[in-house]
């Protein structure tokens, strides 16, 4: 007899950034994969720990998985959905982030990124794997109009 777990699973919390330069975002390809097994196009996130702010935990995942640092602008909406891990249908909570390119290069990224590097705005908003973060790039691009 198999055992269902328990429904109340709490929701994952993560925190993203969309960092812009000269009308260009700088974007990921992680070594972890699609669950149907493809190349992602994503932008750097992860994971807010104990005793970080959402910001300071946005700030941090560009520096590790895109190699750059940048100023923040502002936030620039959530994206929440559902994942599968062990069986589990799990709820995740991405906050995304607006920052400013101030310095450091794509090639020092950590080794969870198989390649970080800069492109089009307008590219991203069509070319990211995921809705959600086409969309944030999609609000990058408005907002400052």
């Amino acid at each position: 007899m198999t055992r269902r777990r328990s429904s109340a699973t709490s929701t994952e919390v993560s925190a993203g950034g969309v960092v812009v330069r000269d009308g260009e975002v700088v974007v990921i390809v992680p070594t972890r994969r699609a669950a149907s097994g493809k190349k992602v196009l994503a932008l750097p996130k992860g994971h807010v720990d104990p005793g970080e702010t959402p910001a300071e935990a946005a700030e941090r995942e560009v520096r590790e998985e895109a190699g750059v640092v940048g100023s923040l602008v502002g936030e620039l909406g959530e994206v929440r959905y559902w994942y599968q891990r062990d069986g589990r249908r799990i709820p995740k909570k991405v906050t995304f982030f607006l920052f400013d390119y101030v310095s450091g290069d794509v090639a020092d990224h950590d080794d969870e990124v198989e390649e970080a590097r800069w492109i089009p705005l307008e590219q991203a908003a069509r070319e990211l794997t995921y809705k959600g973060e086409r969309e944030m790039v999609e609000r990058a691009v408005g907002f400052r109009r």
